[in-house]
């Protein structure tokens, strides 16, 4: 019954991307509508391959094969295990929040800024779903496109175009070394097939140069010091759905491709450079968080917390046990939550004073109760408070870390006390003191849209800290026939 629901919820965005072209520029509430539709469809598709997953099974599931260049030996194949998923769930969730979220304040050019989130869904669940490592890189360098013209186009500053150069030329110049070692290994085995290239081991000295080629092109999406400046520069000029996606989904294509590919096809080069990759990490933990202590803009603040949560991610996944590649994915899950929902928190003051400056900003727990809950429980979850989401992936990879080395465990570590210091004081800056009335005199708190969008984010956020087996039975099973491949 559901042999072909990966290919479903991957071509409902396309579908509708298409049908937005026909739709006159003037109707934006069709144009809305139409596109909240079929960014929500794949969402409900995306819940049913959940509900369907059988959690006992390592191998993927609703595998479907499409032949396209036979004789080349090159085919499009889908599916899924526990390690994708919740990454597909993720995306699939947060573009119709993003859409959402752009329902009033976006009036420039609607109809190709709506084509510009399906199509971003489009290539996003192609990345999750596709078994096919040539295929994987078109989808995963096709992403850059939208979100290059999201932050270009639509972005809120006169830097907007700078910045979304950065986030191009950054993530860009890795990924070309990557299709070059793409298409050695092509030669090499006569398959970009994963399964296939599963089966196939290369030499010592192959392996380190792919390995290498592969890290450059991940370490820029994740990303990971010194390829990280374009982040504050793209979160900063992008719009808040833009910024949204970013934190929630983007951040998390380097860390996938970390797991998926590099770690499994090449594990003697992992282990190989494993000491580069954590000395990347812990000196990205300590030195983000710094810098994100004396930042001033809003949004500064919380792009670079986002690099030193992803690093402390890379440490779990190159702890190479079960515990910290579970704590990794899980991780990875919930910073999509709580980035995705901090980054919502600085768009809906910036949509009504139109600045991102800490500065002016200050007592709004009087006037804006219910904004600054919601503020408080997502700065909570920010420093893995017990209860979130958070508390349980940050846990399980400094467990799974200290089994692997106890002083890149303690180094780590160093990166949750931190964040407690700049997510408080930030905290503490915007909802208490005196309020600056001398640059504002109305104050709106939360309307319904607004609410709603916060309401998914905020229910993830608790459920998976109170109940973490929902996510860690599903992807048990995968990670473990993940290591044995390392390993055996």
């Amino acid at each position: 019954m559901f042999e072909n629901l990966l290919i479903y919820i991957l071509i409902l965005p396309l579908i509708g991307s298409v049908l937005l072209l026909f739709i006159s520029s003037s109707n934006s509430k069709l144009l809305k509508l139409t596109a909240l539709n079929f960014s929500s469809l794949p969402f409900l598709g995306s819940l049913l391959v959940w509900a369907y997953f059988k959690q006992s099974i390592g191998q993927f599931q609703f595998v479907t094969k499409i032949y396209w260049m036979s004789n080349l030996n090159l085919n499009i194949t889908l599916g899924i295990d526990g390690i994708s998923l919740f990454f597909l769930l993720l995306t699939t969730m947060l573009i119709p929040i993003c859409i959402l979220l752009s329902w009033s304040s976006v009036k420039k050019d609607l109809k190709e800024y709506l084509i510009a989130f399906l199509l971003l869904e489009f290539f996003l669940i192609g990345v999750f779903c596709i078994l096919d490592l040539l295929l994987f890189y078109i989808f995963f360098e096709s992403v850059l496109i939208p979100m290059f013209l999201i932050v270009g186009v639509w972005g809120s500053r006169e830097r907007k175009i700078l910045a979304s150069y950065y986030f191009f030329l950054y993530t860009l110049l890795g990924s070309v070394i990557m299709l070059l070692s793409i298409l050695y290994i092509y030669y090499q085995v006569g398959t970009t097939d994963y399964e296939m290239l599963l089966g196939f081991s290369f030499s010592e000295l192959e392996q380190k140069f792919l390995w290498f080629a592969f890290f450059l092109a991940f370490a820029g999406k994740v990303p990971m010091v010194p390829v990280h400046l374009w982040l504050p520069e793209a979160h900063v000029e992008a719009p808040t759905a833009g910024s949204v996606i970013l934190a929630g989904v983007l951040l998390k294509l380097g860390t996938y491709g970390f797991i998926r590919y590099s770690i499994v096809l090449f594990p003697n080069a992992s282990f190989f450079f494993t000491p580069l990759v954590y000395t990347i990490s812990v000196i990205g933990i300590i030195y983000t968080s710094f810098t994100a202590i004396r930042q001033s803009d809003f949004k500064r603040i919380i792009a670079y917390t986002s690099i030193a949560h992803m690093n402390l991610v890379m440490i779990g996944i190159f702890s190479f046990n079960s515990i910290g590649i579970e704590g990794a994915i899980f991780q990875s899950l919930s910073h999509g939550f709580v980035a995705s929902a901090l980054f919502l928190v600085i768009g809906i003051v910036y949509d009504r004073y139109h600045t991102r400056i800490v500065k002016y900003y200050s007592g709004l727990a009087s006037v804006m109760p219910i904004y600054i809950s919601v503020f408080l429980f997502f700065t909570m979850a920010n420093i893995a408070f017990p209860g979130t989401s958070s508390f349980i992936g940050e846990f399980l990879i400094l467990t799974g870390s200290f089994k692997s080395n106890t002083s890149v465990a303690f180094l780590g570590a160093t990166g949750v006390i931190l964040s407690g210091v700049y997510s408080l004081w930030l905290l503490n800056r915007i909802a208490f003191g005196n309020m600056k009335v001398q640059y504002y005199e109305k104050f709106l708190d939360l309307n319904k849209r607004e609410f709603i969008c916060f309401l998914p984010l905020i229910i993830g956020t608790l459920l998976l800290g109170i109940s973490p087996n929902i996510v860690l039975n599903s992807i048990h099973i995968s990670v473990n026939h993940l290591v044995e491949f390392m390993y055996f």
